[in-house]
């Protein structure tokens, strides 16, 4: 069975290493321990790479689209990789959750996130898509939403990536092999 991971992220150098780029770096985190590596792909528009994890082929989607603009990549994937909804797993930041805590949701609002605004769009408005929500805060008070995601980790965030950057993408073979509620069970916290 074909299963999508669906990183958010921003293209270019600029932000390659910003918070923003969360779910890209997932991916990567990803790729670097299947031994696979991102092409860019006419099928859809952004870089994909194949892995399997048990008997699941697993596509990895980064888009080549801005944030605001993801929505129509997220379709294509699926529709091209024969892949329903629930076989989609949307990796993005969230700087509402401290550094390194993940969260698993089947369901529910944008929360402000563009990325998951044309995901949304893209499915005629509906709010229910299975995604892995990656701490990247806490935002300081009174900072300005996109200052603060499109801006790199402090020193102190640094330290913490690579085990979030690990644990995620334990998070996601536990999605693939076991489910949604087995992986919210095991990596929400809180």
């Amino acid at each position: 069975m074909t299963r999508i991971l669906f990183g958010l992220g921003n293209p270019g150098r600029r932000y390659a290493k910003t918070r923003h780029n969360a779910g890209w770096q997932v991916l990567d985190q990803l790729a670097e321990r299947y031994g696979e590596g991102f092409r860019r792909t006419k099928l859809v528009h952004g870089e994909i790479a194949d892995i399997q994890v048990g008997e699941h082929r697993i596509r990895m989607v980064k888009p080549a689209s801005f944030m605001n603009l993801v929505g129509p990549v997220y379709r294509r994937a699926m529709d091209v990789f024969e892949v329903p909804v629930d076989g989609a797993l949307v990796l993005v930041d969230d700087f509402s959750l401290p550094m390194g805590r993940l969260r698993f949701r089947a369901e529910g609002s944008a929360g402000g996130h563009n990325g998951l605004k044309s995901i949304q769009g893209s499915l005629g408005g509906s709010k229910t898509y299975p995604r892995l929500k990656l701490g990247i805060g806490p935002a300081p008070e009174g900072a300005r939403w996109a200052d603060f995601v499109l801006k790199r980790y402090d020193a102190a965030q640094r330290r913490e990536l690579p085990e979030m950057l690990e644990v995620a993408a334990d998070a996601c073979e536990r999605w693939i092999r076991e489910g949604l509620i087995e992986a919210a069970n095991r990596h929400n916290a809180g």
